[in-house]
């Protein structure tokens, strides 16, 4: 298959509405006249740029295009007919911009498509990618299905000194579960977490000229949590005492100097919210999915994280209730006249504005309604939801929870209510009710 050089010293010119399209040079011809249904005999990564310098400014409709490519383009526009019209435009010209060079013979490669689209903000590639794929027209490249929390970890560690980074590498490893005690493994999420909250300090450290985390000492430590205070200081000194426990048990350091840090009281009391905020919360919220997200906080207090994967067949509204999945446990909210109301109206607009979407999820976006790969929204999405400003979707959970427990002090109807451990139940009493939880003097 003929291939343009890699390496080229063509720019990466973006595609400029005002500039007359080039003729392309004989020299160009595209690899689909060469002999269609050879496959590559090399697999070196192609070179877009020079490609796109001449087919700057040209419309997809300008591009010819064999008969089996054009009724590839049209069956992905009719596929994709409820998207947002920028961005099928985008999608439009990656495919018709592939389809004329490469034809569509062969599978293409999916790191060929992102290569592409990566040169010029006027492309796309993860919709292209899931229509091919689905066609059965895309080799998938591993190395873009990576975890992105890992992915953001190999590239923080890779701006470490090589010690220090394979020493963070063995405590990845440990809250991986790989450590001499079997422990349950971490997400990568959460260690991403907490890599996080140590990079500033680790940064720091190697800038200082520290080559390795056994010259740590206790002044360092010292000096790192003195400035700081509350949630701040708590996250650091739980992930360096995380850190230096792993060392030691795989005996990368001698001693364990953050074993001692004070890390402050990690589940902090519960506070009320006052009435004057949470008065008209719902008559502020101006989309369906804001009113019902504030609902299941603030009046069934579900964790955020279990709002936005709540699943649609797990609705029932014949029936009143919504099933929340906890692992391998289920637990049952029975739905009162307003959240049933509100759940109501919520699927009615979904079925209205996105009636070809089979996302499993309750809630969708307008990314993720359509998305063939079918995810729940973003983890941030519930939380850009209007509040009032230092109101989050947790706090309307917590002091949800806390009335019941001022109503009631009842740590047994707390757990059947929400759904909540009995140590969880029991902090709500204590905070609601000190007396019944104070100890005794002697």
């Amino acid at each position: 298959m003929i291939d343009l050089p890699a390496g080229g010293g063509a720019p990466n010119l973006p595609l400029q509405a005002d500039d007359e399209p080039l003729p392309l040079p004989a020299d160009m011809t595209p690899a689909t006249t060469v002999c269609p249904g050879q496959e590559s005999l090399f697999t070196m990564r192609r070179n877009w740029s020079p490609l796109l310098a001449r087919l700057r400014s040209r419309p997809p409709g300008e591009l010819p295009l064999t008969a089996a490519a054009t009724a590839l383009v049209e069956d992905f526009a009719e596929l994709r007919r409820d998207q947002q019209k920028s961005g099928l435009r985008k999608n439009i010209r990656t495919l018709t911009i592939l389809g004329y060079w490469l034809g569509v013979e062969n599978a293409f490669h999916e790191r060929d498509v992102h290569d592409l689209a990566q040169l010029d903000p006027h492309l796309a590639a993860k919709h292209v990618c899931q229509f091919l794929r689905a066609r059965g027209l895309l080799v998938d490249d591993p190395e873009l299905h990576r975890d992105r929390d890992l992915a953001w970890i190999e590239t923080a560690l890779h701006a470490l000194p090589q010690p220090v980074a394979d020493e963070i590498r063995t405590w990845v490893d440990v809250l991986r579960g790989q450590g001499p005690r079997e422990n349950e493994p971490r997400s990568w999420e959460g260690i991403r977490r907490y890599l996080t909250t140590l990079q500033p300090t680790l940064t720091a450290w190697t800038a200082a000229g520290m080559t390795t985390l056994r010259e740590v000492t206790s002044d360092h430590l010292h000096d790192t949590l003195e400035d700081l205070a509350g949630t701040a200081r708590r996250q650091l000194a739980t992930a360096l005492r995380s850190l230096f426990r792993a060392l030691k048990r795989k005996r990368v350091i001698f001693r364990d100097l953050a074993r001692h840090l004070t890390v402050g009281d990690l589940t902090s009391i519960p506070r009320p919210v006052p009435s004057d905020v949470l008065a008209g919360l719902l008559d502020r919220a101006e989309t369906p999915f804001a009113r019902l997200t504030i609902a299941l906080a603030a009046v069934h207090a579900v964790p955020a994280a279990e709002i936005r994967t709540a699943r649609t067949a797990d609705l029932n509204l014949a029936r009143g209730t919504l099933e929340l999945r906890r692992g391998l446990l289920r637990h049952t909210l029975y739905l009162e006249e307003l959240t049933h109301r509100l759940a109501a109206d919520w699927l009615a607009y979904r079925h209205q504005r996105w009636p070809a979407s089979v996302n499993p999820y309750l809630l969708v976006s307008q990314k993720t309604a359509l998305d063939p790969d079918h995810p729940a929204v973003h983890r941030v999405t519930p939380g850009q939801v209007v509040l009032p400003n230092g109101l989050t979707l947790d706090t309307l959970r917590q002091d949800r929870i806390l009335d019941e427990a001022f109503a009631t002090g009842d740590p047994l109807k707390l757990m059947r209510l929400f759904g909540i451990t009995e140590q969880t139940a029991m902090r709500y009493v204590g905070t609601a009710y000190p007396e019944r939880t104070a100890k005794l003097p002697r």
